[in-house]
């Protein structure tokens, strides 16, 4: 067998590149490393990021992370060296240049536990060995050697996965109310006998606990709208009540985040609940959308001839994957967030149920599918923990298997407005278009897949049911009008084909027309104007596309009632699995068209009156220049009104809460953007400040000598104050183009002072991936955009110092600026930015031990914005230099470990800042 020691190992960083061969490593050139790598197959760790590092993003090779996929399907681990040393137990590399040595031992270690009797993932590792080396994936060949042949055929992984049962609806809960002293223990017994008192989190929990009393009066939950500063432990507060609650009244709890980070987080916590991990499996349950979950069917396809390539493999590790996945989460879950990235033109979305495409009964993996699985699971659970947007479309569409939720726990409830928006919204573009031409007919010409078509997926309801046969026909043909594959190509060149097609050629013609007033129509970014004054080609393109949708809308509702019909004929043939079948098609059904009703409603606003409770506009989607989406959008003025309809009123009780509730104003605010106000009596409110000591451990500087749009400036100041910080830096931008021009001008440098730099949609991996290595390594610094700006949580010295390039104003879009009108004009703004504001300093400090510096790079910062900060934070307008000198100081006072030494390597490199 081959000896891994002899394998050539390669590592590259915006530092250098370094190569090991013969027991001697040497820095290379990159055209050296290239050119070796082609030669003979290389250890490597994360090819895309080390092929971008070397400007060569097809380079390939032995890359370990792949290998650790195989070994260890469902484990953990933070895809860099130190990651990879920690989790084998060797020595951490004490410098760039060990790093190849490092891969060359891990190698050897990963391979060793193939024989090793240790080995918790060996079932199934022979037979998918057997199948990665017929793929040639490059690790086949040693690894196939060094694993046994079992003495028994092992069972194929959709034979060996468990299936769900059936279980009777669980009865309403009882009604009870929770005692005080009943929740004070509770809290205590989650919080663990040697926590320090907390009273914060102790008339949190009290609060909390008044959600679940028993409803008073109709369309009137028990609401509570709860702003607890960082540090209180509201997690814990509201799972004492939640938890408590559901044991006595044997019901449900739905605790709903914005962010997955959360989502794993309160996961982890259900074992203060439940330690034991099987008992915990069952009463806690982690809920998410159908796009979310590795679908059976789709796998088998893919591992039957379906994939090819690099994609065929990626299916194999998948696979591997799921025979000890806990639930089937792709994203988020327990399949490393780095796997897919991996396989660059991936196939892993391929895998998930993206297109409602799922036929339910009709699949033959459908007893063991993880997405049932969950459902079903949550309907007996204690603790459901899903997202905002998924208990809003549950409570919205009826879809949701038992009991609707009753009882809600809205945990980042300043994010409910957004989610709202997003939810209640509806886009009648070539996209969604074309999909539902999809969902209707099936594959057309010679599309391959296994989509199916209505026909298909109902074929024994069209034989059984004669009207319900000729409905579907009727549906098929009349969704020929819908945009058709190359739609956008026949649009650009104009040629549109069918009123759809037609309908959006006139909303891209209008679009440009009067963005080209603004000048922004050679800018490459999306365009979009107000739906006012159409003209007439785009009133009468409207008209026909209804009078289309119309003629498809008729059938699909005549196809509804007749599926109705059958389930109450109840024939012969439906027995449990067609029946099934059946409903979940009612479902859908109902699903498309309801979309088909709302578009229609859309096209009635082109040439008649305004609806003054939406904001209609149209929209030529663009990415860097190039079109691929057009649409007519509406959404709700105030998306709360349908959130407190579908979700607030019929619920018994609801808490929603965050660090920054009121986001940047009052209680009215919180109000407002929570639906509270669409409540007959309102919400309670409980307010509690952050234990936290900002005055001492914090500090806000304002640089004030950056000219805005200076590139060259601007990425200075990045430079020069992760220098300061030694890292642990979270660098904040408003846009994409502007971060990675500031990352291309200051890694290379940054390496060099030992400090390594990630930033999002510039490094090939997903943000999750990208956090846990900034969480891991003190050193590290990482730049990113919103999505960084909240929910990113990372304790202690791993994050000492945030900075924005400026005041993150909102785009001026259509909807934000009637929002505004209708708003109180520049005071929303205010609130806005102060929320965001707020959000963003929330990532610095988030244990009392933690300090650190928040950095803004505008002197344009208004003082009416700075109340975004906690009372008492020192706030400083000064220049660089003098912010430079600041934040040098605020990191060495709470430096330790390996942070502490990346400081001292990167003063040894620099003169001393107080000279400068």
């Amino acid at each position: 067998m081959v000896d891994p020691s002899a394998l050539p190992a390669l590592h590259a960083s915006h530092g250098g590149i370094w190569l090991r061969e013969g027991g001697d490593t040497q820095a290379v050139a990159k055209g050296t490393a290239i050119a070796r790598t082609a030669e003979t197959p290389t250890l490597l760790l994360n090819a895309p990021l080390t092929g971008q590092r070397l400007g060569y993003p097809d380079l390939n090779g032995l890359d370990l992370l792949e290998l650790w996929a195989f070994i260890h399907p469902a484990r953990f681990l933070v895809p860099t060296p130190k990651g990879l040393a920690e989790a084998l137990n060797l020595p951490r590399p004490a410098s760039e240049a060990d790093i190849p040595a490092l891969l060359q031992a891990a190698t050897g270690a990963l391979l060793a536990m193939l024989d090793s009797p240790s080995w918790a993932e060996r079932e199934g590792g022979w037979t998918a060995a057997q199948s990665l080396h017929r793929l040639r994936w490059p690790w086949a060949p040693l690894v196939a050697g060094r694993i046994a042949k079992p003495k028994e055929a092992e069972r194929w992984l959709f034979s060996k996965l468990p299936e769900w049962e059936e279980n009777p609806p669980r009865p309403a809960p009882r009604s009870v109310s929770l005692r005080s002293d009943a929740v004070v223990a509770r809290l205590e017994q989650l919080t663990g006998a040697g926590a320090e008192a907390r009273p914060g989190q102790r008339a949190y929990a009290a609060a909390a606990a008044e959600v679940f009393r028993p409803k008073a009066h109709r369309d009137q939950p028990n609401m509570l709208l709860a702003e607890a500063g960082t540090g209180i432990g509201k997690t814990l507060g509201y799972l004492a009540p939640a938890s408590l609650w559901a044991g006595e009244a044997q019901g449900t709890v739905w605790i709903s985040t914005y962010t997955k980070a959360l989502q794993r987080q309160l996961d982890r916590e259900s074992l203060r609940l439940f330690p034991d991990p099987a008992v915990a499996a069952k009463r806690v349950v982690v809920r998410k959308g159908r796009e979310n979950y590795l679908c059976l069917l789709n796998l088998e396809d893919a591992l039957q001839g379906g994939f090819a390539g690099r994609a065929a493999i990626l299916a194999q590790l998948v696979a591997r994957w799921a025979a000890f996945t806990k639930d089937g989460d792709m994203i988020g879950g327990d399949l490393p967030g780095w796997l897919p990235t991996l396989f660059r033109r991936n196939g892993s979305t391929a895998l998930t149920d993206r297109r409602g495409e799922c036929i339910y009964a009709g699949c033959p993996h459908y007893r063991k599918c993880f997405i049932e699985r969950s459902a079903r699971a949550s309907a007996d659970a204690d603790i459901v923990i899903a997202n905002h947007a998924l208990v809003m479309i549950n409570a919205a569409r009826g879809r949701e298997t038992g009991q609707a939720p009753q009882r809600i726990v809205f945990d980042e409830g300043h994010h409910l407005f957004d989610a709202a928006d997003s939810t209640f919204s509806v886009a009648l573009s070539g996209q969604e278009a074309i999909e539902l031409r999809r969902w209707v007919m099936g594959p057309e010409g010679n599309a391959r897949g296994r989509r199916r078509g209505l026909a298909a997926r109902l074929s024994d309801l069209a034989s059984y049911d004669e009207q319900g046969g000729e409905a579907i026909r009727a549906a098929a043909e009349a969704a020929r009008a819908l945009p058709a594959d190359e739609w956008l190509k026949r649009i650009v060149a104009d040629e549109p084909f069918g009123p759809v097609e037609q309908l959006l050629a006139a909303v891209r013609g209008t679009v440009y027309a009067r963005a080209a007033d603004t000048g922004e129509a050679d800018a490459g970014y999306g365009l979009e104007t107000e739906l006012a004054e159409p003209d007439g080609a785009l009133v009468e393109a409207a008209q026909e596309a209804a009078r289309a949708l119309d003629n498809l809308l008729r059938p699909l509702t005549h196809l509804g009632k007749r599926m109705e019909a059958v389930i109450e004929e109840a024939p012969d043939w439906l027995d449990g699995a067609a029946r099934a079948r059946v409903e979940g098609a009612i479902a859908s059904l109902g699903w498309r068209r309801d979309l088909v009703t709302a578009w229609l409603a859309l096209l009635a606003r082109i040439g008649g009156p305004a609806d003054a409770d939406y904001v209609d506009w149209l929209a030529v989607e663009r990415i860097e220049g190039r079109e691929f989406d057009i649409g007519i959008h509406r959404h709700w003025l105030d998306p709360t009104r349908p959130l407190a309809q579908a979700v607030l009123k019929p619920a018994q009780g609801v808490l929603i809460t965050s660090a920054t509730l009121k986001g940047g104003g009052d209680w009215e605010n919180a109000a407002s953007r929570s639906g509270a106000t669409h409540l007959p009596r309102g919400a309670e409110q409980f307010e509690a400040s952050s234990p936290f000591d900002y005055p001492e451990r914090s500090e806000v500087l304002i640089v004030t000598d950056i000219k805005r749009g200076d590139i060259a400036a601007l990425s200075g100041a990045y430079a020069r104050l992760i220098e300061a910080a030694g890292g642990g830096t979270l660098g904040l931008f408003t846009a994409i183009r502007r971060l990675r021009a500031v990352h291309a001008r200051i890694a290379d440098r940054l390496a060099r002072a030992g400090l390594p730099l990630y930033a999002q949609h510039v490094d090939p991996m997903d943000t999750g991936t990208l956090i846990d290595i900034f969480r891991d390594d003190p050193r590290a610094s990482l730049l990113g955009t919103d999505a960084l700006r909240d929910g990113v949580d990372v304790p202690g010295h791993s994050l000492r110092l945030v900075v924005m390039e400026g005041v993150p104003w909102s785009k001026p879009t259509v909807l934000h600026a009637a929002r505004k009108l209708a708003g109180g004009g520049s005071a929303y703004d205010d609130r806005l930015i102060r929320a965001r504001m707020a959000q963003a300093f929330g990532r610095l400090i988030r244990r009392a031990e933690d300090r650190g510096s928040f950095v803004i790079l505008s002197s344009a910062m208004p003082s009416r914005l700075l109340s975004a900060f906690p009372p008492g934070t020192p706030i400083r307008r000064l220049t660089l230099d003098e912010a430079i000198i600041s934040v040098s100081g605020h990191s060495r006072a709470g430096l330790g470990g390996d942070a502490a030494l990346g400081h001292q390597q990167f003063e040894s490199r620099t003169p001393d800042l107080e000279q400068k």
